[in-house]
């Protein structure tokens, strides 16, 4: 299978750049796969999973949340908002930041305290909707 050039940034690091086969992006409209001369296309992404090819027994797997997918003559790059390896996520310690953010929401007292906590529950209950598929 041919190759591409293929990077996913957030705003932290550079979580990966090189080669690729393939990879299925989460698009917002739906997951579309990326393969080498893929027509230019611009996507916003939906939280979900980035399934990165390299070679036949070389995949990762990487949650995103959020961010812009860009398909063009140079390959494709991934902005995300957030992005995690999914093998650094660990189910029981999501579980118990959603517990913790749950009683932070509801100890919240101004408009703003509540916004934000209600902001960091719904990210962390996107995080655990992907590891339970």
């Amino acid at each position: 299978m041919a190759a591409f050039h293929f990077e996913l940034v957030s705003p932290e690091r550079l979580l990966f750049a090189g080669d690729v086969e393939s990879v299925v992006v989460p698009g917002a409209e739906g997951a579309f796969t990326v393969l080498k001369d893929h027509a230019p296309v611009m996507s916003v992404l939906r939280p979900g999973i980035v399934e990165v090819d390299e070679s036949h027994t070389k995949k990762q797997r990487l949650f995103v949340r959020g961010g812009f997918a860009d398909v063009s003559s140079h390959g494709l790059t991934i902005l995300a908002e957030l992005a995690i390896p999914l093998e650094d996520l660990d189910a029981a310690k999501i579980d118990k930041q959603i517990q913790d953010a749950e009683e932070d929401l509801n100890d919240a007292v101004s408009a703003e305290a509540k916004r934000l906590a209600s902001e960091k529950l719904d990210q962390l209950r996107e995080v655990r909707a992907v590891l339970s598929i």
